[in-house]
């Protein structure tokens, strides 16, 4: 009895040694994550002339400042309407090659799947230095149009593989069904396939906006004067004066982020949709 019970004891250390290992690494790296975001909040709420943890006293001022800060809500509305270009191309490309990497089975298409990937692997920065020199050698100079196809070489990854992963959950008797039923293959996509893999392509979509709207490494190199973003004016503001108002303006972007991550997780179960 006492040698069948000291390897089951072995084992009963070793799955609790497992889950206190685990348990301390999710608590480091949730307070390296979310202690940074807190501190931002804190302080964007001094009630002082600058930027200091944790604060003096508490108000409201450079959030309102934010209403008056020209130049930051430019750069914000260039960050949205980049933001918002890049997804709905990364929605359309990402979604047609998910449909044709799920129903092909050609060598071609396998490469492809690994071209359209490589951007999660390729150093951002690297790429946006290289964006730019090709830009620069066809004769052409960085504009918005450039800046919109670099998001979206680096963002459609993000729909390519939710909407692939929806796709892979997709009962094909349902297809074959449409089809007996003498529906084209048009139809059969806008009918069966797009309203059953709509969750999918609605979480790639989010994660393609906020990666979009956040970028820094492609925006530096392949956004022109005229098409200041909100994060390198931000990056400036810190590095020249440290405006309380960037502050601020982090403060409202943690905000709708979050807002826009429950809104996400309700509509389309954006957690689901990563697994």
């Amino acid at each position: 009895m006492n040698a069948m019970s000291e390897p089951r004891r072995a084992l009963d250390v070793e799955a609790w040694s497992l889950r206190l290992v685990f348990g301390v690494l999710a608590a480091v790296a949730l307070v390296f994550l979310i202690a940074p975001t807190l501190i931002v909040l804190v302080t964007s709420l001094t009630d002082s002339e600058s930027l200091k943890f944790p604060p003096d006293g508490y108000s409201l001022r450079w959030y309102r400042a934010l209403l008056e800060a020209d130049q930051m809500q430019r750069a914000a509305w260039n960050s949205l309407l980049v933001a918002l270009w890049t997804t709905g191309i990364c929605v359309v490309l990402g979604t047609l090659a998910s449909v044709a990497l799920t129903q092909g089975r050609s060598h071609w298409l396998r490469a492809c799947d690994v071209l359209f990937m490589s951007p999660l692997l390729l150093p951002a920065l690297a790429f946006g230095f290289a964006a730019l020199i090709f830009v620069n050698r066809i004769g052409l100079r960085p504009s918005l149009v450039f800046l919109v196809l670099g998001h979206v070489i680096v963002c459609v990854p993000f729909v390519l593989r939710t909407t692939v992963a929806a796709l892979s959950q997709l009962d094909a008797g349902l297809l074959d069904a449409s089809r007996s039923l003498g529906a084209s293959e048009w139809t059969t996509f806008r009918r069966v396939t797009l309203p059953l893999i709509a969750k999918g392509i609605a979480a790639g979509a989010f994660l393609a906006f906020m990666a979009s709207f956040d970028n820094v490494p492609v925006s530096l190199f392949l956004a022109d004067e005229r098409t200041e973003v909100l994060p390198i004016h931000l990056w400036q503001q810190i590095e020249s004066n440290l405006d309380v108002r960037t502050a601020a303006a982090s403060g409202v972007i943690v905000v709708l982020t979050l807002a826009l991550m429950v809104t996400a997780e309700r509509l389309a179960g954006l957690t689901r949709q990563l697994r």
